[in-house]
This record gives structure tokens, sequence and C-alpha cells, in this order.
């Protein structure tokens, strides 16, 4: 299993992914995401959660191998529907969620990170949205939430990443620090709020959801109808068969070279 859910005395939860080598997600784990963060609203111990990663990278995105492993549009329809649950969960959480985000962003960590109530990141971190380049498109409605809105088209027409420095100083990343710095930092924004009144901190959050401009559940789901015509077109297979084709070449270039 690559979620992994600790919770400290504090009443700080961690959860991390953990699937190497670049913390791709499945479907399987996708769910579980979204099955661990509506859980916190039955745990009244929770009082903030802080969403994090170990080894290379937050997020590189949705497991596009099992994709194409995948009968028919299964894999696409199965990836859509947990990527929308995972990102609803978020955004849902009872408690605050802090984002701590290291190394690089992709596709789905930007709709993690972009659905969290704070980010926090460590220098030299790298968000970015290759969707156009995999024949997607999607999460220009969390990447919204990250970097202003002509930033965002650029992201998404371009694929070109976007520095941390750059979002804190847009004010959407509410801190850049050293790399060895970020889970420290994180608990620390973590134990802020954990320190208030539990029961204040919980409606608030509600509030706050209440009054947002921009209904993400309706938006995202808006997007992903365009993947799905996308793929209906055959250019989301194209892009997926040509990365997996690049991967195989990859690894037998590595194979042949001794690596």
């Amino acid at each position: 299993m690559a979620i992994h859910t600790e919770t400290d005395e504090q009443g700080i939860a961690v959860v991390t992914m953990d699937n190497p080598p670049v913390n791709a997600l499945n479907i399987a784990d996708t769910y579980r995401l979204a099955e661990v963060f509506r859980g916190f609203k039955s745990d009244s111990d929770v009082r903030a959660v802080i969403l994090t990663a170990v080894g290379r990278g937050f997020n590189a995105g949705v497991d596009i191998k099992e994709m194409q492993a995948m009968e028919g549009f299964e894999g696409v329809l199965g990836t859509g529907d947990a990527c929308y649950e995972a990102f609803g969960a978020v955004y849902d959480c009872a408690v605050p969620v802090i984002a701590a985000v290291q190394d690089f962003c992709l596709g789905l960590g930007i709709g993690l990170a972009g659905n969290c109530d704070l980010v926090v990141a460590a220098e030299g971190v790298k968000f970015s949205m290759p969707e156009v380049d995999n024949g997607a498109l999607g999460a220009a409605t969390h990447t919204a939430r990250l970097v202003p809105e002509k930033v965002m088209r650029w992201m998404m027409y371009s694929c070109e990443p976007v520095a941390a420095e750059d979002l804190h100083r847009w004010g959407t990343v509410l801190s850049v620090v050293p790399g060895d710095q970020l889970i420290d930092e994180a608990r620390r924004v973590a134990g802020v709020i954990a320190a208030k009144p539990p029961g204040v901190i919980r409606k608030a959050k509600w509030s706050i959801n209440g009054i947002d401009p921009v209904d993400v559940h309706r938006s995202y789901r808006f997007e992903q109808g365009f993947t799905y015509e996308l793929n209906l077109m055959g250019e989301g297979e194209k892009a997926r068969e040509a990365f997996v084709r690049g991967e195989r070449e990859s690894n037998k270039a590595a194979q042949q070279s001794g690596g």
C-alpha cells in the first residue's frame, strides 16, 4: 500500500504517499487516499492534516502504465473517477490540510495540492501540468488555485513548470524552506492550527469552502468531459502509448549499457 497515515499527540495526522520511483499513484491507491481523507470527519482526535510524500517527488501524476494495461476505456474512466474522489475528499476534509511538497508536483499532484488549504514547499520545487502533452485535460481548476489565471493558461498550453518561489511570491505557497526542513515547517504550520479550538476550526473550514467563488467539484468534472472526448478521438491513447514505448526504450538502453 502506497498510502500511510499516522496521528501524533497534538492531533496532527500525516498522510504520506510512498510509491517509488516518483510517487505516481494507481487507481486503487488514489481511491485509498480519498477514503483516508473522508475518514477524518468522524475522527475527533484529528485537528489538522499534512499531506506529504517520501522519496523522489511529491507526486508525478497517475500510473500511465496501469492505464495502458487495462482493456478499452476502463483505465481512463477508473483513473478519472479516482482522481475526482481524491481531489474532492482533500477539498472537503473536515479539518485544514497542509501540503508539504518536495522535488516536483505534476498532474494528479497539482490536483491534490491545489485542493489543500495551505501549501509549504522545499526550495527548487517545480509545479507543472503536462496534460496537453499526455493527450488529456483536467486540473486547470486546481492549478488556478495555485497560480494567477494567465499563468495557469500558460502552464496548461505549454506544459512548462513554475517554481515554488514564484508561487510563494504570488501568495499561494505559504513558505519555501530547505528540503531537510520541509516536514518540520509543515508541522509548525499544522501545530498553530491544532492549538486552536477544534470545533471552531472545523466550522471555519466548512464556512470558507462555502464562500469559494468556484465550485471545484463541478468545475473539475466539466474538464474531465474533454479528457474523455480526447480519448474517444484517440489522442489520449497515442500519448500514453508513446510514454510507455519511451520507457521501454529507456530501459532497453540502460540494460545494454549495463545501467
